[in-house]
């Protein structure tokens, strides 16, 4: 096998998985998203502990009912994190305050930028 061709294997930067309920997981299957892992939420915590560890992902996605399981310590690690990047998506509802404010964090974090919303 070539060098490069082992060098694409090994890079994570274009793999995605998604973690989450039904609703969430689905859609991603439709869109023919592979990686994708319906869990319970606290199954989803040790899920994306798995993904999250193995390297193998450039972005997680997983459903907002799930961040709370977290430790404290491994969701301050992701939240610091850019690679991968695990991105909490909100329940299919109106967007809150709460949720504007994480968009402006994230939009700190990833892009280095302040994101003020009206």
């Amino acid at each position: 096998m070539s060098e490069l061709a082992s060098k694409e294997k090994i890079d994570p930067s274009g793999r995605l998985a998604v973690v989450g309920d039904r609703e969430l997981v689905i859609g991603y299957r439709l869109i023919g998203i592979d990686d994708t892992f319906i869990a319970s939420d606290e199954d989803a915590g040790k899920k994306i502990q798995e993904l999250y560890s193995s390297g193998e992902f450039g972005l997680i996605i997983a459903s907002d009912s799930v961040r709370s399981r977290l430790s404290k310590k491994f969701l301050s690690e992701i939240e610091g994190s850019i690679e991968p990047l695990v991105l909490f998506m909100p329940p299919q509802k109106e967007t809150t305050a709460e949720d504007e404010e994480s968009i402006a964090a994230l939009a700190k974090r990833v892009l280095g930028i302040n994101m003020e919303i009206s």
